[in-house]
């Protein structure tokens, strides 16, 4: 595991020693949408119905508002304490090309989200820029989740399927989602319809699981390959975006290469790790403004 021992104290609690953990590279790297930078350089986030704030100081992670259950039951595996990042790095850097974008998203990890959350919020990234993607989240989050106050702040969990489902589609429209809502919709009554089980899916080999996300509106390759990665724990999924795709040819392959080809070749490439690589890759490709001439 990547840390060496968990201590409380009275607002949280502290994890010591933890390594391959820096807070801009995890929440930046285009995984997640609803933690926001503080200007103390701590983050504020809502997850699996918690509101937490994480800072880091050298190598130790403060998390403010859970107590050591909870970090058993939900954080660690949320942060992906256990998995050594280091041994992940190692392999990469075997590759000079990839070594690179490794040695710059050094704390890098993998959040492990809730399958319907992401399953929503991607469909609503299609073709979107991240403010716009947060706006939206946030405005579903206000009307139909549930109100936490947090240091005199209301922030809101993100609504249940049962509670979304109640919500008609001017009403999903107003809240910034375009023609998105239509498919947000659709993909809310099935899952809870029962027709589509994302839990079952999520049970499902990586390949049946790629087929299954698309058979939602608003689903194709890269979003489901995005709901595999950081919410379904397959990471032999490697999300192609336009950075993505920059970083690939920028590396490895041909200007004129398509993106199905460019995800095979990543997925032979790096195999059962391919998730973890695209991370990297994505993070250095955005970071540096790569352009491919």
């Amino acid at each position: 595991m990547d840390y060496k021992k968990v201590e409380s104290f009275d607002k949280g609690i502290i994890i010591k020693g933890v390594d391959n953990f820096e807070l801009d590279h995890i929440f930046e790297c285009g995984q997640c949408f609803r933690w926001n930078k503080q200007e103390s350089g701590s983050y504020i986030g809502v997850a699996y119905g918690k509101v937490i704030e994480i800072e880091k100081n050298e190598m130790d992670v403060k998390i403010y508002n859970i107590n050591e259950q909870e970090f058993e039951k939900i954080w660690c595996d949320y942060f992906d304490l256990n998995r050594e990042y280091t041994v992940i790095k190692e392999k990469f850097r075997k590759d000079p090309l990839l070594e690179r974008s490794v040695n710059f998203g050094y704390g890098i990890r993998l959040l492990q989200q809730e399958p319907f959350e992401l399953t929503i919020s991607f469909i609503i990234s299609s073709n979107n820029r991240i403010p716009m993607i947060k706006r939206a989240i946030s405005r579903l989050s206000e009307k139909w989740g549930k109100a936490i106050e947090y240091k005199g702040e209301i922030y809101y969990t993100f609504p249940t399927v049962e509670e979304l489902n109640k919500a008609t589609i001017e009403e999903i429209q107003s809240c910034g989602l375009g023609f998105r809502s239509k498919y947000v919709k659709d993909s809310v009554y099935r899952i809870y319809s029962g027709e589509v089980n994302l839990e079952f899916i999520k049970s499902c080999d990586d390949d049946t699981c790629h087929i299954e996300l698309q058979k939602l509106s608003g689903i194709g390759p890269k979003v489901s390959d995005c709901i595999m990665l950081f919410s379904m724990q397959k990471y032999s999924a490697f999300p192609v975006d336009v950075w993505v795709k920059r970083a690939m040819q920028f590396f490895y392959l041909a200007p004129d290469v398509s993106l199905p080809k460019i995800r095979t070749f990543a997925r032979d490439k790096f195999e059962n790790l391919a998730g973890f690589a695209q991370q990297y890759l994505f993070y250095y490709a955005r970071e540096n403004n790569i352009k491919i001439e």
